[in-house]
């Protein structure tokens, strides 16, 4: 993470609470949306509420310089969007199957917003990747930052968990096998991360020589596992959406473009920063798997 020195001064405690601060007005002015478009649709009413709160972030992104303000946002959104399509479900939606995905979501979210907390060093910090985009864009920085770092990740994360909406409010089939494959789907991807974040974070603290790699544990079979953990929950989900409403389908396009993020966007940028930060990182990771844990390069 790089400096901001304009905030460098803001301890880690009061960065942490301007933080919830900004997160807890964003929810109220989301709720307030919600209220006023309580007629609509629960897709349009959350589709919006969601930009909204989104928007209220980037202004105290803009307002304390730090795109990082934003992160939390991947993983705490979708605890609030589950919750309220859960409460206008339909009659008839198994309550199983609603219970189990919510739990499951629950899990995920604490988790992914726990490693966070644990690596956010405070507004005297913002993420490499936003700083990179503070060079190259120059003056531009803030219009790339709203689409980009903001609006992007927003409607991403809206598109995966739209088959969240199929499975805890829109869908009438019984608890069956598919449910039971998408359980298996959505643990094993919340183990995988869970492991290989723990793994890094442990490699980190204990990092002597910034040369250094890491090449044991889920990561002697995957250059990144917490990345293919975190695509592979969002298919979980859509699993349970296929055993709920197999009409929607079409919520397919959520967890694919998230895969498609990761694939071509989020993993292509850290590989060439690691590459240029460890002159023996190409090397060394010749022919260990890119994305999925597997014995050969894929």
């Amino acid at each position: 993470m790089a400096i901001n020195f304009r905030f460098s001064s803001v301890n880690r405690s009061k960065s942490f609470l301007i933080c919830i601060l900004a997160y807890l007005f964003a929810g109220v002015v989301a709720l307030a949306v919600g209220y006023i478009l309580r007629e609509y649709h629960p897709l349009l009413i959350v589709g919006v509420a969601d930009l909204t709160a989104m928007v209220v972030i980037f202004i105290f992104s803009l307002i304390f310089d730090n795109s990082s303000l934003y992160d939390p946002y991947w993983s705490v959104a979708p605890v609030f969007i589950s919750l309220y399509w859960a409460l206008t479900l339909v009659a008839g939606v198994d309550t199983v199957r609603q219970i189990v995905v919510l739990v499951l979501l629950y899990i995920w979210a604490i988790r992914l917003t726990f490693n966070w907390i644990r690596r956010w060093r405070g507004l005297g910090h913002e993420d490499w990747r936003y700083t990179d985009f503070r060079l190259n864009t120059g003056k531009w920085y803030w219009p790339v930052s709203f689409l980009a770092i903001h609006l992007v990740p927003t409607a991403l994360v809206f598109g995966g968990c739209l088959p969240v909406y199929a499975a805890v409010s829109a869908g009438i089939k019984n608890f069956g096998i598919i449910d039971y494959l998408a359980i298996i789907v959505a643990l094993t991807a919340i183990i995988i991360e869970t492991v290989s974040d723990r793994q890094l974070h442990k490699f980190l603290s204990s990092l002597k020589d910034e040369g250094e790699i890491l090449t044991s544990g889920l990561w002697a079979y995957s250059r990144h596992p917490n990345y293919f953990g975190e695509v592979l929950f969002w298919w979980g989900l859509f699993l349970f959406a296929l055993a709920a409403a197999p009409s929607y389908w079409w919520t397919v396009f959520g967890p694919a473009l998230i895969t498609l993020l990761f694939i071509f966007i989020s993993i292509p940028m850290i590989e060439k920063r690691l590459k240029k930060r460890k002159p023996d990182y190409a090397a060394k990771r010749q022919g260990v798997s890119t994305f999925i844990p597997w014995f050969t390069g894929v």
